[in-house]
């Protein structure tokens, strides 16, 4: 029997959710900028820039990922979402340069979980964005097991505090396998 007081549940895969993980239920407070495509009558209070009574059509606001996704559908435009810079071209032509240079802790801690998620939005780079995620952990994947089997040799504390949590997650379940293993 384990006598850890909290065994930590493991996040969502992809653009699953899982409602019981800490990482996840933090995900899905990441904002969004969004774009009204319908007034809301009388909700104007929840828009602090302005001292109207209801948000028009048109207005941009800020959205945690948990209210974009509710308000979101396809048939009925309630909302639209852009796509965050970090997932735009600019930034995806740096991460297919060399993605090992890039702090994905200063993009946000959930690189991928919020890239991943950004995908039940209707854009046209949806593609581009989900192949980017891709090869970025792909390309980062290396790094990470290097550092975990030379985890004891080396200061992987410079490597850590650059790492996505997805990534974090992976480096820290490599080194418990690793010494799970006979003379490790």
């Amino acid at each position: 029997m384990d006598s850890q007081a909290y065994l930590p549940v493991p996040p969502g895969v992809g653009m699953e959710e899982n409602f019981f993980s800490l990482d996840d239920i933090l995900l899905s407070h990441e904002r969004l900028s969004c774009r009204t495509e319908c007034a809301f009558p009388r909700l104007g209070f929840l828009e602090k820039s302005g001292d109207t009574r209801d948000i028009a059509e048109g207005t941009k606001m800020e959205l945690p990922l948990w209210l974009a996704k509710g308000l979101y559908e396809r048939k009925r435009r309630v909302v639209s979402v852009e796509v965050p810079k970090v997932y735009r071209e600019g930034w995806r032509t740096v991460f297919s340069a060399d993605p090992t240079v890039v702090d994905l802790q200063k993009m946000g801690p959930y690189y991928y979980g919020l890239g991943s998620q950004m995908l039940h939005f209707d854009s046209p780079e949806n593609p581009d964005v989900a192949q980017s995620l891709l090869q970025t952990f792909i390309g980062r994947f290396r790094r990470t097991m290097d550092s975990s089997q030379n985890a004891y040799n080396e200061d992987t504390s410079v490597l850590v505090e650059r790492l996505d949590c997805l990534e974090r997650q992976r480096l820290s379940s490599c080194k418990h396998f690793l010494l799970s293993l006979p003379g490790g």
